[in-house]
C-alpha cells in the first residue's frame, strides 16, 4: 500500500464526513442563528433556550436525512471493500 493511497482514501473519507454531516450542521446553524436573533430582539438571556432547539433540529436532521447519510456511508465503504484489492496490487 502506497502512500498515495493512504492520502487519496484519507482525501476521499473525509469528503464523505463533510458531505454526511452538512445537514445537521447547517439546521443547527440555522436554528442557532434564529435563537440568537430571537434572544437578541427580546432580551431573554435564558441558556437552555438557546440548546434546546439546536438539539432537535439535530435530531430531525437525522430523522430527515438519516436514509441518505446511510446510503452515502454504505456506498462508500463498499466502493473501499470492492476497489482495496485492486489498488493493492
Amino acid at each position: 500500500m502506497s502512500g498515495d493511497l493512504v492520502i487519496q482514501l484519507g482525501q476521499e473519507a473525509l469528503m464523505v464526513v463533510l458531505i454526511v454531516s452538512a445537514p445537521m450542521l447547517g439546521l443547527g446553524l440555522a436554528v442557532g442563528l434564529a435563537v440568537s436573533i430571537f434572544q437578541a430582539t427580546t432580551s431573554i438571556q435564558e441558556q437552555t433556550l438557546a440548546f434546546i432547539p439546536k438539539i432537535i433540529a439535530v435530531f430531525v436532521a437525522i430523522l430527515v436525512f438519516g436514509p441518505w447519510m446511510l446510503r452515502i456511508m454504505v456506498e462508500f465503504f463498499s466502493s473501499i471493500f470492492m476497489e482495496l484489492p485492486a489498488r493493492i496490487s
